[in-house]
This record gives C-alpha cells, sequence and structure tokens, in this order.
C-alpha cells in the first residue's frame, strides 16, 4: 500500500500545508497515527485516508468566511 507524506496529502487534496496542519491541529480531520522513526514523528497517509478528509473538506468552514458570513447575519 503506497503512503504519502502530509506535504503531499495536502497536494492531492488540493490545500496548501499550513490550512491542513491547521485542521489537523483544530481536530477538524480525522488523522493517521504518528510513528516515529530516528526520533522523529510522521504521519504517513493512505489514500483512504486522504479520501475521508476529501469528504470532510466542504463541512470545514472558511474561518475569514464564516466570520464575514456571521457579520452580515447580525447586520
Amino acid at each position: 500500500m503506497r503512503t504519502y507524506s502530509t506535504r503531499q496529502a495536502a497536494q492531492m487534496l488540493g490545500i496548501h500545508l499550513a490550512t491542513l496542519q491547521r485542521y489537523i491541529a483544530k481536530r477538524l480531520v480525522p488523522v493517521p497515527a504518528l510513528r516515529e522513526i530516528g526520533g522523529a514523528k510522521f504521519r504517513f497517509w493512505t489514500e483512504r485516508d486522504i479520501e475521508k478528509v476529501r469528504k470532510l473538506l466542504p463541512k470545514v468552514r472558511n474561518g475569514r468566511r464564516k466570520r464575514a458570513e456571521e457579520a452580515k447575519s447580525k447586520a
């Protein structure tokens, strides 16, 4: 089974690496477990993992857009 880095997973999802890392930090998307290799920690994404995130992306709201919409609804 082929695995991908977080950077490659972000490219496949069509989002920036920092965006995917932010979603991971906020626990908005499911992620593969961390594996420790030589003292460094890595996530190895499978195509199945990437597809799970791809299905959730439309539900994850962009922060700026959400704030703008909330401001419009209050006005």
